[in-house]
């Protein structure tokens, strides 16, 4: 059952709503109470002196305080108009190692000097170079920066991967994790509330306040380009279930949760980056499905939101716009009825659905107008600022509106701790960021979300024969260095004669017929695709000839899915089907380790995969015994 709001308020609430680094909360969402009086000491009993003491001679009472504003306030009312306006924007940056002069370092210190932002969306880099860069963008700011970051699957989303070229060596990073649907896979919100808490705190150990997750979409469209295992699952009950877990590890830590993307991107079939979606459901589906895990998020104390470029034209009286740009949706729907008084962020806006339809300065102004309080990533961050300034002062938005927004958003940062620490310790990154402890619990999740669906004449588990001849073909974009890696290194350790072969999306004719001639005379043939982090495949139409081709020779052959699940209704007569959900070093080990019979299978799909797996189905599996392995 969800929390109850009062309840939740309580396991968020922080003493003095303060956040400090790893171990402070705050809950946030709607307008917190007011702090509970301190407890009278516990003194412990003591004889009383027989002899009397003479009193003491009291100390004069100190002078009444002058002002009692707090931080924010005080803050507040030394900005000018165009000041308050740089802190709704907020620029994408990139994690790279930027020295004084560079264009990429002098590119953001224009935003931060002469724009005046309130705060930055950084983008990938070694967490070194992000807590460096941070404290240097920091240490230009007038007021602290907010700084947020897409971390769906841990800090490691966006500071994992970096590699020396031409070896190939991996550098390392942060803690990245299964997908949020491998969390649905495994169904326990206990780990779902460490992967929002090891994600709170690596994030904090490098700067960044506020993981824009978790996705709190309900995927219940198999034709979804965008969302797919970025989402729990396709039950609202499951989602809202994982959500709130997942919200609490953040918030206990020290970080701001985001739910997004409001209203709901689940069930959609265009790509929000390339043009703008459209729901077509009424009031009363959107509150039973959509809305549900937002509004139980709010209810819990979450503490931002990020809206969708997402039109639902039957809840704004016929009208197609994004619901970023709709006050219906933003201010009537999400800020009246649902009672959210976080931050309202918006989603990318140099996305399509947006840019194609208004120029900057006029979609950050809408955006303001609808009831947002951050515009993440304009196009271009001088035009949006001129904008909003120029529309208080024709009169066509009111500076109140921009007010209340800048208020929410210095209370966040007061909230934070930002104006006393806002630098972090490069000494601690390497004791707190993608520590093996960490890795453990990654490893869990992979392990427990791992999903099987077909294992035709009991393929599965495999019997480990080290003089098998076993192919493994791997589907990945070309740009993926880390594909198969992983689980290829753990492969061969059993079966040292393992031939790989990877498969580009742009492969022509000539080389799948060669690795089809490779196949046959194997003993066992594994394929393995790797998906974009929203579930897509290239050339889906020459992977599913391909292993048609594979099922046709005889030889026996498993698939492993590292993302898309729905990928089987392309080829439903393979003999093993395997479900990973993306290809983090964490599922690549779990899906070796599983198909050698290393631990129980369980997982169970948090989807339905038409018209062949209904919602929980899964085959349980158990790990191989040691007379298994002795035949």
């Amino acid at each position: 059952m969800p929390l109850s709001r009062i309840a939740a308020r309580r396991l968020l609430a922080g003493a003095l709503g303060v956040v400090l680094v790893g171990c402070g909360s705050v809950t946030w969402g709607r307008q917190p109470p007011a702090p509970p009086e301190a407890p009278e000491p516990v003194v412990a009993a003591v004889p009383m002196p027989l002899v009397p003491t003479p009193a003491p001679t009291p100390e004069p009472a100190p002078p009444p305080p002058t002002d009692t504003s707090s931080w924010a306030e005080t803050t507040f009312a030394q900005l000018t108009l165009r000041e308050k306006v740089g802190q709704l924007i907020m620029p994408w940056v990139l994690g790279d190692y930027a020295p004084e002069g560079s264009p990429s370092h002098e590119r953001v210190a224009e935003f931060v000097h002469n724009q005046g932002i309130g705060g930055v969306i950084m983008s990938v880099g070694t967490p070194l170079d992000v807590a460096a860069k941070l404290n240097d963008l920091q240490g230009h700011a007038k007021i602290p920066l907010l700084v947020g970051a897409d971390l769906e699957t841990g800090a490691g989303f966006r500071m994992r991967g970096a590699m020396y070229m031409p070896g190939s060596i991996d550098l390392g990073g942060a803690t990245q994790f299964p997908s949020l649907m491998a969390v649905g896979a495994a169904g326990d919100e206990r780990l779902a509330y460490e992967m929002g808490r090891i994600t709170a705190v690596e994030a904090r150990a490098v700067g960044i306040h506020i993981p824009f997750a978790p996705v709190l979409d309900v995927n219940n469209n198999p034709a979804n380009p965008i969302i797919n295992v970025r989402s729990f699952g396709e039950s609202p009950t499951d989602v809202s279930r994982m959500g709130l877990a997942f919200i609490r590890g953040v918030q206990e830590n020290g970080a701001i949760a985001t739910g997004k993307h409001f209203p709901g991107h689940g069930d959609t079939d265009t790509d929000s980056h390339l043009a703008l979606p459209v729901i077509l459901h009424d009031r009363a589906r959107m509150d039973s499905v959509e809305f549900r895990p937002f509004r139980e998020a709010i209810d819990a104390g979450i503490g931002a939101i990020m809206t969708g470029h997402i039109s639902v034209p039957q809840l704004t009286g016929g009208v197609s716009e994004p619901s970023t740009l709709s006050s219906t949706m933003l201010t009537d729907i999400l800020r009246d009825e649902m009672g959210f008084d976080g931050l309202v962020f918006t989603d990318a806006m140099d996305m399509s659905a947006i840019s194609r339809q208004h120029r900057p300065g006029e979609a950050a102004v809408r955006a303001v107008e609808a009831g947002a309080d951050v515009i993440l990533m304009p196009a271009d961050v001088a035009a949006a600022v001129e904008g909003l300034v120029d529309a208080v002062e024709s009169g066509r938005l009111s500076e109140a509106r921009v007010d209340a927004s800048v208020m929410r958003i210095l209370r966040a940062k007061e909230a934070l701790g930002l104006p006393s620490e806002r630098f972090v310790s490069p000494d601690r990154v390497g004791s707190v960021v993608g520590i093996p402890k960490h890795g453990v619990v990654a490893d869990e999740i992979a392990e427990r979300a791992i999903t099987l669906l077909k294992n035709d004449r009991n393929l599965l588990p495999l019997r480990g024969t080290r003089s098998a001849s076993v192919l493994s073909v791997s589907f990945r974009r070309q740009s993926d260095m880390l594909a198969a890696r992983t689980f290829n290194r753990v492969m061969r350790e059993t079966y040292p004669r393992l031939s790989t072969i990877d498969v580009e999306s742009d492969a022509d004719a000539a080389t799948y017929a060669n690795v089809l001639r490779r196949v046959r005379g194997q003993n066992l043939v594994i394929i393995s695709t790797y998906s974009s982090y929203a579930g897509a495949v290239d050339a889906l139409e020459d992977l599913a000839g391909f292993i048609d081709e594979v099922r046709r020779s005889g030889v026996p052959h498993v698939i492993v899915s590292f993302g898309n699940p729905y990928l089987i209704s392309n080829f439903p007569d393979v003999q093993a089907y395997m479900l990973a959900w993306n290809g983090s070093e964490a599922s690549q080990r779990a899906a070796a380790r599983a198909l050698l019979g290393g631990f129980d299978i369980g997982g169970r799909v948090p989807t339905s995969i038409p018209p062949l797996f209904t919602l929980g189905d899964g085959l349980q599996v158990p790990m191989k015994t040691q007379a298994a392995v002795d035949r």
